[in-house]
């Protein structure tokens, strides 16, 4: 079954729009640094330091440390129990849109 914690931490973490917008980021890179992500963010390095611990915990990114740098990568599996869910929302309409057809079938032939 869904773990709820998971999704909420998930749902929690990628609410916040300049924590998606770092998210989305890091994605779009192999990997990167604290420095390099504030970059032109218009955030502070402390923020973007911040945003990063919630994404790690939530499970949505991972760390690498080399020398006195940390580069920051995606972790797609973090993203697992949100499509998880999703999918499961995605039968329920599947269902009823399939109904709605039979019944405007059965209505108007």
């Amino acid at each position: 079954m869904m773990q709820t914690h998971t999704i909420d931490a998930v749902m929690r973490t990628l609410a916040d729009p300049t924590r998606r917008a770092v998210f989305e980021r890091i994605v779009g890179s192999d990997e990167i640094t604290v420095a390099e992500l504030t970059k032109g963010s218009g955030v502070t390095q402390g923020a973007i330091s911040q945003h990063l611990k919630s994404l790690k915990q939530a499970g949505l990114v991972a760390e690498r440390p080399e020398g006195r740098k940390v580069f920051y990568r995606a972790e797609p599996e973090g993203l697992a129990p949100l499509v998880d869910w999703m999918s499961h929302y995605g039968v329920f309409w599947r269902e009823r849109f399939a109904n709605l057809r039979t019944l405007l079938k059965e209505i108007d032939p």
